[in-house]
């Protein structure tokens, strides 16, 4: 699909892009390669083919679910200016 200029200014001003004079020969260039590479993605059949969420076919390893550190909650509640039954207290910021 190749774009002419009026249609490459009309996307620009949808946008909200600025495409100069200058910049505008490249652009239209650009968005019309982008457009017949799509076309051509689009004419491959791929009937028969089933979707893949990964290319590679791979799984994920998982680890062992252990604790790695201890629990410093007491300790750092302890230096906090202001907590309660387990909880820091803060300002409230929204009336």
């Amino acid at each position: 699909m190749s774009l002419d200029r009026s249609q490459v200014e009309n996307v620009a001003q949808l946008a909200r892009l600025q495409v100069t004079d200058d910049e505008m020969p490249d652009t239209v260039a650009s968005l019309s390669s982008i457009l017949d590479l799509v076309d051509k993605m689009q004419s491959v059949d791929t009937d028969g083919v089933e979707p893949l969420s990964n290319p590679l076919d791979a799984t994920a390893r998982l680890r062992a679910d252990e604790v790695t550190e201890e629990n410093h909650r007491d300790d750092y509640q302890a230096v906090a200016p202001s907590t309660q039954d387990g909880l820091y207290l803060v300002p409230k910021v929204i009336e």
